[in-house]
């Protein structure tokens, strides 16, 4: 077995004749939370939501004291943005940039716990299907107008309507009626109890827009940033919201968010001093930076994960033989180390990572490599001389280097892979993922893992990449998504991973620690697991 370091001369040699035939450039598309995607740490199970009780407040930030003058900019490298539309984001940096213009409704802490935002408290009705929220006071958007339960209702309407093609329309499809009802309170109704609901409301598209918004690529928040300054091609500059509700936020006096093509030079930015912060680092980088003088290595488990899927609704993944077979040719350890370098966890090919740990499990076992059984597997299902397929993968994090181990692993048990290694923008650009028979995907973090059944794995799906369609899971995803008894929600969620292990599609085998680096002159920043979401609100100049 190579060593990581033998890895990266091989993945040079395998795929240089890839990338030669991609187009130039490094631009992120939205990958499934969609991303990189793509939200917090959970280092406790995510809860239903309390019957009748009010929101809880956020822990308190050191706060900037009244009329103290903010100090410093960040300057953060991020790869360009693709969208900039709230509704339409998905990629960290995106997402990133719009958490900073816009509020949410309801934000999540990285202890994965709800917070308050815009709305500063709220009630959930004994059935578990009326939420009402009260708002914040005396909030304006940036071109000066007042915030109302109007815009949350508008925003949310727009979210929901079913014709807009937008990824949570689906998610927000059991909300039966959003009202205002009053200037600063809006009640929503479901259809169905759903005991993430507060977590759906926190969903990475959900920032709060002007009602009646005619163009949404205006950046008229009511955020703690405001847009100065945007070229597509090379940066985003904000300045502090001095009209922002939270007192003493933002600390800092602005922003710059700057476009880069790939890591590599974003590092070298940062170590010449030309950058503050960069997130989403690769191991390799990430190592690379210990030692670094005036820099300072931040790093959060994360439920982000690759997932590695054959379509089984055609050749030849519509033999679950052929599936079996290339779990049965996985050294998961070597992968582990050759591809993580002993950073996240395992991976037991069920997007319910450890980090849930009252939902995940380790009852039923995983299949030892065993070559000659899956040699067997694959002549059974009519491939006794082996198996010729293309694997796609984007240019990003460390799926290269995956593609290139899957391809040496599976040589042995007769599967002949050819690494189609292209540029994000191309992976995801016209859904292209979503088509292709063999492909590696990266999922984001969330603080709940009902998210990546409802839109990855049921039948009908949005973002249904393997195409798999199963009504034994399907029937235990809307259990898992309804019940609000927990034990029944416990029970479900292991027979998925039961499942998943036994006959699903898709094989995940790891999942990241969110790697970052901030230069050492700032102080504040909590990195959460899907670093888009991030908050830089309480980061400061150090004195």
């Amino acid at each position: 077995m190579p060593t990581r370091k033998m890895l990266k001369a091989i993945f040079t040699i395998a795929i240089l004749s890839a990338f030669l035939l991609q187009a130039c450039g490094g631009q992120p598309t939205p990958t499934p939370q969609a991303t990189q995607p793509p939200a917090v740490v959970t280092e406790a199970p995510a809860q239903p939501a309390q019957t009748e009780q009010p929101a809880q407040t956020a822990a308190p930030q050191e706060p900037t004291p009244s009329g103290a003058e903010r100090r410093g900019v960040l300057r953060v490298a991020t790869q360009p943005l693709v969208q900039v539309d709230p509704a339409t984001i998905s990629s960290d940096p995106e997402v990133f940039a719009a958490n900073h213009i816009y509020d949410y409704l309801v934000d999540v802490t990285p202890e994965n716990t709800i917070a308050p935002r815009l709305a500063k408290s709220w009630t959930v009705s004994e059935d578990g299907l009326v939420y009402t929220f009260q708002l914040e006071e005396g909030v304006t958007f940036h071109d000066g107008s007042p915030f109302s339960a109007k815009d949350v209702v508008w925003t949310f309407n727009r979210l929901r309507n079913p014709e807009s093609g937008y990824p949570t329309a689906d998610l927000y499809a059991n909300i039966e009626s959003i009202e205002a009802t009053g200037d600063l309170e809006v009640t929503f109704k479901l259809k169905q109890s759903n005991p993430f609901f507060l977590f759906d409301l926190s969903d990475n598209h959900a920032l709060i827009l002007k009602e009646n918004t005619a163009d949404p690529t205006q950046f008229n928040g009511t955020g703690p940033f405001k847009v100065v300054e945007y070229s597509p091609e090379d940066r985003m500059v904000l300045e502090a919201n001095e009209a922002y509700f939270v007192e003493g936020q933002p600390m800092l006096e602005g922003v710059e968010i700057l476009f880069f093509a790939d890591q590599t030079a974003m590092v070298d930015a940062l170590r010449g001093g030309q950058v503050d912060l960069v997130m989403a680092l690769s191991t390799d980088l990430y190592s690379s930076l210990k030692g670094e003088s005036g820099v300072t290595l931040l790093d959060a488990p994360t439920n982000q994960f690759d997932v590695v899927r054959l379509r089984s609704d055609r050749a030849p993944g519509n033999d679950p033989r052929v599936m079996q077979a290339l779990k049965l040719g996985l050294d998961r350890e070597a992968i582990y180390q050759l591809v993580m370098a002993g950073f996240g966890r395992i991976g037991r090919d069920s997007p319910i990572g450890p980090m849930y740990t009252a939902y995940y499990s380790e009852e039923t076992p995983l299949p030892a490599r065993d070559v000659e059984a899956a040699k067997k597997l694959l002549a059974d299902a009519g491939y006794p001389n082996g198996l010729k397929i293309d694997l796609h993968t984007p240019d990003t994090g460390d799926r290269p280097e995956l593609a290139v181990v899957l391809k040496n692993q599976w040589a042995d048990i007769g599967v002949d892979v050819n690494v189609m290694v292209e540029p994000e923008s191309v992976y995801y650009g016209d859904q292209g993922w979503l088509e292709v028979d063999l492909g590696i995907t990266g999922w984001g973090s969330r603080p709940y893992p009902q998210f990546y059944l409802d839109v990855m794995l049921k039948c009908n799906a949005k973002w249904n990449e393997s195409h798999f369609c199963d009504e034994e899971f399907d029937q235990l995803a809307t259990t898992a998504g309804t019940t609000l008894d927990e034990a029944e929600r416990v029970a479900a969620y292991k027979a998925i991973q039961k499942l998943l292990i036994e006959r699903g599609p898709i094989i995940v085998p790891y999942f990241y620690t969110q790697l970052a680096a901030i230069r050492s002159t700032f102080q504040g920043f909590v990195l959460k697991s899907f670093s888009g979401r991030s908050d830089l609100r309480p980061v400061s100049l150090v004195e």
